[in-house]
């Protein structure tokens, strides 16, 4: 006798994943699949909604301006990751050694930035950096400065704030790593006269690359995203490809061109990331077989 339809394994999980997967499909992959229509229009406008032209494509990639922004966005990227790599990796090997209980507290602490509110983060940032700010009133209470100095609307502000947002996004992914190596690896190699710096060098970084490589490209999406910390804290003096986009979304309204910006920024991330991925993978099977040998 067969089973019944409805209790077969297959047919259960596709009924309990067909709500996500329609949530998906309605409220994501259609509005893009909407957007980049309209990224081929050959009007600004998109009530003129007919035609097909690769004017906004040409446009976007024959003017220089354009193109020295979306480097300079993926410049800012790389370096806002490695900062964020430098400073979270410590954190987030300290918290992987930690008791579980003290873990778990420390790690609520890492998590409370992310739930306020980014506006809410950006707005803190622009009372600590502004002329009459809190970090400008300590320099020239300590004399450090003459005068209160120009902190917003530069580019070291925008990747500090950057930095300060995803950071946590860094120190988790390496920590669920961390967690899963055996300190007993550790105490092997020190057992074999391997100090310190040997160690982490030779067992815990190998080890912890696959969170290296999650928290970096998580880190790298984010940070070429971005578009209020640029806006507010880096004003029209800090061009970044998101804070330009939405720009000419919001305020010239010229959505065409704004969609074609974004497929432009989405596709040549993608194929960034995708490339970094694929070299680090081959070098990790490399190395793996040369250790092997």
């Amino acid at each position: 006798m067969k089973e019944p339809l409805l209790k077969r394994p297959m047919v259960t999980a596709a009924l309990l994943l067909a709500p996500m997967v329609l949530l998906l499909v309605g409220f994501m992959v259609v509005p893009v699949l909407q957007l980049l229509r309209s990224s081929f229009l050959p009007s600004s406008h998109l009530l003129d909604g007919s035609g097909f032209s690769l004017i906004q494509y040409v446009r976007f990639f024959s003017d220089s301006y354009y193109s020295s922004v979306l480097l300079e966005t993926f410049v800012d990227g790389l370096i806002v990751s490695l900062i964020c790599l430098i400073l979270g990796f410590p954190t987030g090997y300290s918290l992987a050694r930690l008791p579980p209980l003290a873990r778990r507290w420390r790690t609520i602490i890492v998590i409370m930035p992310l739930t306020l509110s980014l506006v809410v983060i950006v707005f803190g940032w622009l009372i600590i950096l502004g002329r009459n700010g809190l970090l400008n009133s300590v320099l020239t209470g300590l004399g450090i400065a003459a005068s209160p100095k120009q902190l917003l609307f530069t580019r070291p502000a925008v990747l500090v704030v950057l930095v300060q947002q995803f950071l946590p996004f860094m120190i988790l992914s390496i920590m669920s790593v961390v967690t899963q190596i055996n300190p007993v690896l550790e105490q092997a190699a020190a057992n074999l006269r391997a100090n310190r710096f040997v160690t982490f060098r030779k067992v815990v970084i190998p080890l912890a690359v696959p969170g290296i490589l999650v928290g970096f490209n998580l880190v790298f999406v984010l940070s070429i995203s971005a578009f209020i910390t640029p806006r507010l804290i880096g004003g029209s003096r800090v061009a970044m490809l998101g804070s330009l986009i939405y720009e000419r979304m919001m305020s010239e309204l010229n959505w065409p061109s704004g969609a074609a910006m974004a497929f432009v920024l989405f596709v040549s991330g993608l194929g960034l990331t995708a490339a970094f991925n694929a070299l680090a993978a081959s070098r990790l099977i490399t190395g793996g077989r040369r250790h092997a040998v």
